[in-house]
């Protein structure tokens, strides 16, 4: 939907949601990915799967097609992951990367409501795995300390966005 397209990425609980909300609020263009654009299903084929596996968190790539073809806005923010990124990563003009330390990790897990993803033994350990293996996450994006308050890590994302974003890869 923008001109310029970027996504925001991180393991749970780094604030993407917190960082979509805030862009919103600023009155950028900023798309939850997670709630507009995700759904359960095979990361290879599409189809629509039962039940919720993080495995099969992908995005609606026609959907994300047509979001970024539709040039509206001068800038479009995507907020969230998805295991199928490596299908439309060609798509965007650069990646941010929110990333926090173990310790900050593990108290906003803590923070997380119970019915929130994250929130489980089998789900808060799958989250600190990828937070130390960054498997899910981006190659050669620009990282951003989400550990800063909130308007700084906004403030920190919209000053990069006017600089040459460099091509990013899924590891």
């Amino acid at each position: 939907m923008g001109v310029r397209n970027y996504l925001i990425e991180g393991v749970s609980c780094t604030g993407k949601t917190s960082v979509c909300r805030e862009l919103h609020r600023r009155g950028h263009h900023a798309i939850n990915g997670d709630r507009e654009l995700a759904y359960q299903g095979d990361p290879k084929t599409g189809r629509p799967t039962d039940g919720f596996r993080h495995e099969h968190h992908i995005w609606n790539i026609d959907k994300v097609k047509s979001l970024v073809a539709d040039q509206g806005s001068t800038v479009t923010f995507f907020c969230g992951g998805s295991r199928n990124s490596a299908e439309f990563m060609d798509l965007f003009d650069g990646v941010f990367v929110l990333e926090v330390d173990l310790e900050t990790l593990n108290r906003r897990l803590d923070e997380r409501p119970d019915d929130e993803w994250g929130a489980r033994r089998s789900e808060r350990d799958l989250v600190v795995r990828l937070h130390r293996t960054k498997e899910d996450i981006p190659k050669n994006g620009i990282v951003i300390d989400a550990t800063e308050p909130l308007d700084r890590v906004v403030d920190a994302i919209i000053r990069h966005v006017g600089e040459e974003m460099i091509p990013v890869t899924r590891m």
